[in-house]
């Protein structure tokens, strides 16, 4: 059975009862792109932790919303989320494939922005989840954040729906490599080319002009010579059939679903809180963040 309630809370209400930290302002670097909200209802708190209490097998959906307290900024987030800062959208799939100039554009903002991107670290909302894992309470995490934190916490038992930015792949013979050794690529083929950041976008992307990235140069595969692209899927790109069929069984194996840190305005992930709903009308617990 999965039991559940719907939820307007931020994601750090889970966090508020298993840990008692002292306040952080938000002048702090990693909180800049944390939406504005009211405090945890302690109500709702008691109730969360019933709910989790209650589940023996507990599926957890994880957003960008845990990752904005790690300095990482989201999409839908009033006021600090991508589209609330600016017009810029990310990269579609079928863009990315079909013209070297969106690759280079893309692959130059991302050059940039990776030694940050890559550099942070998970928060308490990431540490809670491993130690649920640790302690048998949750059975599946799925994640449609494509940052690492997850893995980076510990967490063994979880799929990364959209893949994870710190591996990339040849779309012409699959041959794979970790994003830190194709960074090393990137640096030998432009050894005197330099650019300034003006703005941060969610998955280690920046903002450069046109000029700026006129000159840079991309690597092939080494192996084929194919186009590389990062291993997650894009804006208009599909999940696998398997990787969405997996997800679903073990969606079957668990009595209740927790949905973190997401506005779940992809279908992608969507799709597996109206599977759990269909099971049983009153499902899934949402923490918006």
């Amino acid at each position: 059975m999965f039991p559940a309630r719907k939820w307007s809370g931020a994601f750090r209400a889970i966090r508020l009862q298993h840990f008692r930290s002292h306040s952080v302002s938000r002048a702090s670097p990693n909180l800049i792109f944390v939406p504005a909200c009211l405090p945890p209802d302690p109500v709702e708190v008691e109730e969360l932790q019933r709910f989790v209490s209650n589940s023996k097998r507990l599926f957890v959906m994880t957003g960008a919303g845990i990752s904005t307290e790690s300095g990482i900024p989201d999409y839908r987030s009033e006021g600090v989320g991508l589209y609330a800062r600016t017009d810029r959208r990310p990269v579609q799939h079928a863009e990315f494939v079909r013209s070297a100039s969106a690759r280079q554009r893309y692959w130059a903002r991302n050059f940039v922005g990776w030694p940050q991107f890559s550099s942070h670290q998970p928060n308490k909302a990431h540490l809670v989840l491993r130690d649920w894992e640790k302690l048998g309470k949750l059975h599946w995490l799925v994640t449609q954040n494509v940052d690492a934190l997850h893995s980076k916490a510990g967490s063994q038992r979880m799929t990364e729906l959209h893949g994870c930015t710190h591996r990339v792949f040849c779309l012409a013979c699959g041959d794979r490599i970790l994003r830190s050794e194709l960074q090393e690529h990137f640096e030998a083929l432009n050894p005197t080319w330099k650019a300034e950041a003006f703005g941060v976008a969610p998955d280690g992307d920046v903002f450069l002009t046109d000029e700026q990235v006129r000159n840079f140069q991309v690597p092939a595969c080494r192996k084929c010579g194919g186009i590389l692209k990062p291993d997650v899927t894009f804006f208009g790109d599909t999940v696998s059939q398997e990787k969405v069929s997996f997800v679903h069984q073990r969606l079957a194996e668990s009595d209740s679903m927790l949905v973190a840190g997401s506005s779940m305005q992809v279908y992608s992930g969507y799709r597996f809180a109206l599977a759990a709903r269909e099971r049983v009308p009153s499902l899934v617990s949402h923490l918006t963040g």
